[in-house]
């Protein structure tokens, strides 16, 4: 752990904590608390799925339910059976609600500005950028990724994803029937692994490499939602894969992909893989590549 690096963060945290308000008793003084304000908000005008909430807000189910109760006390939300299924809850605003949340949009806005207004032109731009790439990288930093049964409900997700990309991508389309087979015992240990990428619970990502003794390892479908493109997913995802088969003692891995996929080629290659000679039938590769790893 860098102590130098932890300090900083704890730093901004302290920063940021008070200058938003979140220690108050009443935030934007509407006579409630941050969290119940944020949750508020999250409902929004449409309502949402409770189970959504606690999943969008990292929030345990106890604490959850004390917050709707207290926001039903107050009579701004009702939360009941949605969408026909009965264990399916949904939380929606009532119309003192839907007006409080209009009265904590206008707040919001102004409360922004008086976090800008102090500052020249120029340091509004740098501070609202550098709020954009703080962001971008948080949500990064909340992005995980673990291993997944290939026949997983959120990896069939992923997989018809990745379908629906280079499908989109590829010059004359993409038919699975028409690519190598993959089975999903060939991605489950000890044969290979699925890796699944979620933020939020939510499936962004998602990639898979076989282990067949006797052969480099080979890493395959890998696919990042366009929600988190950008932010270093598909890099982890890479590294994660190569981890994997080194951990297991292969020294080498490999993988194929279309000349469509300009983003994924430079992905390759900066992470240290070398074009070869084909090594498979691959109906839909234009590029074979191969990488040593450490064991």
């Amino acid at each position: 752990m860098d102590t130098e690096l932890v300090a900083t963060v704890r730093r901004f945290n302290r920063t940021v904590t008070r200058r938003v308000g979140a220690l108050d008793d009443a935030y934007m003084a509407r006579g409630r608390p941050l969290a119940q304000a944020r949750l508020l908000w999250e409902i929004g005008p449409d309502g949402a799925e409770v189970a959504a909430l606690r999943n969008r807000l990292g929030l345990d189910s106890g604490h959850l339910s004390r917050l709707l109760r207290a926001l039903e006390g107050d009579g701004l939300v009702t939360v009941a059976p949605g969408g026909g299924d009965g264990r399916v809850r949904q939380a929606t605003l009532t119309d003192a609600g839907r007006a409080e949340w209009a009265e904590l949009d206008e707040r919001s806005d102004a409360f922004a500005w008086s976090i800008l207004a102090p500052l020249s032109g120029p340091r509004r731009t740098r501070l609202v950028a550098a709020m954009a790439e703080v962001e971008r990288l948080l949500v990064a930093s909340r992005v995980t990724i673990e291993p997944c049964p290939p026949g997983d409900p959120r990896a069939r997700v992923c997989v018809r994803a990745y379908a629906r990309d280079v499908a989109r991508r590829f010059d004359g389309g993409f038919d699975p029937a028409l690519s190598s087979p993959l089975g999903d015992d060939e991605l489950t240990p000890p044969a290979g692994v699925f890796l699944l990428a979620t933020l939020d619970a939510e499936p962004v990502g998602c990639g898979a490499v076989k282990l067949r003794p006797g052969a480099p390892a080979e890493i395959k479908r890998v696919w990042v939602s366009s929600a988190v493109r950008g932010l270093g997913v598909g890099r982890r995802l890479l590294d994660e894969l190569e981890g994997y088969a080194a951990a297991r003692g292969w020294t080498a891995v490999r993988l194929d992909t279309n000349r469509s996929l300009t983003e994924a080629i430079a992905l390759y290659r900066s992470a240290g893989y070398r074009e070869v000679e084909p090594f498979n039938t691959e109906r839909y590769a234009h590029h074979w590549f191969e990488k040593r790893l450490v064991p």
